[in-house]
């Protein structure tokens, strides 16, 4: 197998060649077609997080190089274990790649993307930044018939993301404005979302790139805003007498107070994103507004079912997608650090 590894923290991707894994037990080898590229990758890659105040939490012993990055997998089952069940050689599938221990309270929560002791690919384990992956079990493997293949890898992180993020407010009718901050690949699902589960409810994009606030409105924002303007704020107020949910996915301090401050009384702010920071902000705001605070990190394996079946019955359109060459991984990286990706780039093999 080929894969482009991480061979030391924010160095260029290598590419290595190694054998072929063999499955066992319960096992399957999935022959990799696409892998989205996700800002996750770059957290990964750079080898920390910023926590504010010049404070970084330091992710390096989370994983042992040389490392294959990469979780929004897709491809074709090649071999399978002597108990994997209900799968077969030539299956075309996408790998959830969420993987908890199995042991836990966490994981028989059925909350595996939240396990202390993960095996998510391409975080803990080799993930998709390769022509070859090995998944633990055939459960995590999910039919995609009836979606591109260049869609159907980010479907199971971006997503998957701006699913479970928009599940978890009260539901939003004509009256209910959502407000969504930040229009890259997440921010641009989660537009498709919302007009899937929450149809009449307003959308207003808060977005600093103009190119990519024009996208969020060609995919049916019905507003876009400056976050940086000084006057959104009290724009947001006066229009829509408040945000019934906000859903914050870049996460920086600037905006998770945006996201907060909006907010209409009980209503709701999902934090989402991880650019990092810290937050101040008075705590009796949050009792006397009855507002609530939640983080929503990925989604579980029933919920990325789900959204593959909103994808194949047409009720979330397609974001932009630029194809890039495995070989150029270090390059879409760079690119996407630098604000240069419109929607989602994905890895071809």
């Amino acid at each position: 197998m080929k894969s482009q590894k991480m061979v030391d923290y924010a160095a260029p991707l290598c590419e290595l060649v190694a054998p072929d894994p063999v499955p066992e037990g319960t096992e399957v080898v999935v022959r990799i077609s696409r892998c989205g590229v996700c800002h996750s990758d770059l957290h990964i890659h750079e080898g920390y997080f910023e926590m504010g105040g010049g404070n970084r939490l330091d992710i390096r012993a989370g994983r042992k190089l040389p490392f294959t990055l990469g979780h929004e997998i897709v491809g074709q089952v090649i071999a399978a274990g002597p108990a994997a069940e209900g799968v077969s050689v030539g299956d075309r599938r996408v790998v959830y790649p969420w993987i908890g221990c199995g042991s836990c309270g966490v994981c028989a929560r059925g909350l595996e993307h939240l396990c202390p002791k993960g095996r998510h690919l391409g975080v803990n384990v080799d993930g998709g930044y390769a022509d070859t992956v090995l998944v633990p079990h055939p459960r995590y493997l999910l039919d995609y018939a009836g979606i591109e293949e260049d869609r159907a890898g980010p479907l199971a992180c971006s997503g998957l993301t701006a699913y479970s993020a928009l599940k978890k407010i009260p539901a939003a009718g004509a009256g209910d404005p959502l407000l969504i901050i930040g229009a890259g690949g997440v921010g641009l699902m989660a537009i498709q979302v919302a007009k899937a589960l929450y149809p009449a409810a307003p959308l207003v994009v808060a977005e600093i790139d103009p190119v990519k606030g024009e996208a969020a409105r060609a995919a049916g924002a019905s507003e876009i805003v400056d976050p940086r303007d000084k006057d959104t704020l009290a724009k947001l107020q006066k229009t829509y007498g408040g945000i019934h949910a906000a859903f914050d996915f870049v996460g920086a301090e600037a905006t998770v107070n945006l996201a907060i401050r909006s907010l209409r009384r009980g209503g709701t702010a999902v934090i989402v994103g991880l650019f990092g920071g810290a937050l101040t902000m008075p705590i009796p705001l949050f009792p006397w507004n009855g507002i609530t605070v939640l983080g929503s990190y990925v989604g579980t394996l029933p919920e990325l079912a789900e959204l593959l079946d909103l994808v194949k019955a047409g009720k979330v359109a397609p974001i932009p997608v630029t194809l890039r060459p495995m070989s150029e991984a270090t390059e879409a990286l760079h690119d996407l650090k630098a604000g240069k990706v419109l929607g989602r780039t994905v890895l071809t093999v």
